[in-house]
């Protein structure tokens, strides 16, 4: 994936008696920019925030090209057809723009295939559309819908399944559910218990980075349940790989529940015992980051930060048009499978070698 290279110029008219240069920059923090040479008054590049304005002058920003980090692209078609795709997302890829990503992303991508294809049927989207998210730092399943009628219905589906838990913190996944979702994490410490259901609310608090609040375990929020089933525990690691399966879609729930009772996800940089952020400091913007005074790499953990591991595995839904029960399994990454799984795959491919 390549990034747009040009540089975009904004032009400001001034419609202001006299006003010095460095006064713009109650408008917008233009130190950096000025300092730059990325000003320019009436086409002359100026670095003095002293200049003077005239009414009639013409401000001109020329903002340095957007630059992205590199990260993980490549997306495995895990089950297609005319109304829906499921899609193998990496950890690492962001599934919408937002923040340090706008271009490398999952709903990119999907727009660019589009656009390498013929007119699309008049029935389905201008693209497929996700129509749930998986954080950034989570692999797996990610459904997108291709027409308007699957979009709707796949969104019913897990609104239905929040709207039930709300209802009934306690209610066992039943057959008025339309789809189930199953994840694999691996998480810290050693659970004590083989099974738990966690039933706390999550809610928002202000957090620096985090423009819309940052979600955490809190009494007043709202219901999310999660069941916990353990896998495997590794002593020496002091960790546990665990299977959530998920009856409500709160954003980050997974990660807020198990950290919640005392068990983070291992490498998460965010969460920590409690279903709380790791600190509340204020926000110091890293300076070194972002040279056009664009979007700053928060200096505090964000819930797009990396590092921990979790999967979105199995999918079982009704297919939106025809009803029919559809199985969708995403293969797991080695560091989450069981010892049996891990041996099992090699097995496989000493046979599948000696062939």
């Amino acid at each position: 994936m390549s990034n747009d290279s040009r540089t975009q110029s904004l032009v400001f008219g001034a419609y202001f008696s006299r006003i010095l240069l460095q006064e713009v920059q109650t408008f917008s923090p233009f130190t950096r920019r000025i300092q730059n040479g990325q000003i320019s008054v009436d086409g002359r590049v100026v670095k003095d925030p002293n200049a003077i304005l005239s009414g009639d002058s013409v401000l001109v920003y020329h903002r340095l090209p957007w630059k992205e980090s590199g990260v993980p692209h490549l997306l495995e078609v895990l089950y297609e057809d005319d109304d829906l795709i499921a899609l193998n997302k990496p950890s690492g890829l962001q599934v919408l723009p937002g923040g340090l990503f706008q271009q490398r992303t999952v709903l990119t991508q999907l727009c660019w295939s589009v656009k390498k294809q013929n007119p699309p049927l008049k029935s389905q989207e201008s693209h497929p559309v996700p129509v749930h998210r998986l954080g950034r730092g989570t692999s797996g399943i990610l459904l997108c819908a291709k027409t308007k009628v699957a979009k709707t219905h796949l969104a019913a589906y897990f609104a239905d399944g929040t709207s039930l838990v709300g209802a009934n913190r306690k209610a066992e996944l039943g057959g008025t559910r339309k789809i189930s979702k199953i994840y694999r994490a691996l998480v810290t410490g050693l659970l004590s218990e083989d099974k738990v259901v966690i039933d706390q609310p999550i809610g928002t608090v202000q957090y620096p980075g985090v423009a819309k609040g940052l979600y955490v375990a809190s009494p007043s929020g709202k219901p999310a349940l999660s069941k916990v089933e353990v896998l495997e525990r590794d002593g020496k690691q002091n960790c546990t790989l665990v299977q959530v399966e998920i009856e409500s879609g709160r954003p980050h729930q997974i990660r807020i529940h198990l950290s919640f009772i005392g068990h983070p996800l291992l490498g998460d940089p965010l969460y920590i015992a409690g279903g709380q952020p790791r600190c509340f400091d204020s926000e110091i913007v890293d300076e070194s980051y972002a040279q056009d005074g664009g979007y700053h790499k928060p200096t505090n953990p964000v819930p797009g930060d990396c590092g921990y591991y979790l999967h979105a595995h199995q999918i079982v839904l009704s297919h939106p048009t025809t009803n029919e029960m559809i199985y969708i399994t995403a293969p797991l990454p080695s560091v989450l499978r069981t010892t049996y799984e891990a041996n099992s795959s090699l097995e496989s491919m000493s046979v599948s070698s000696a062939k």
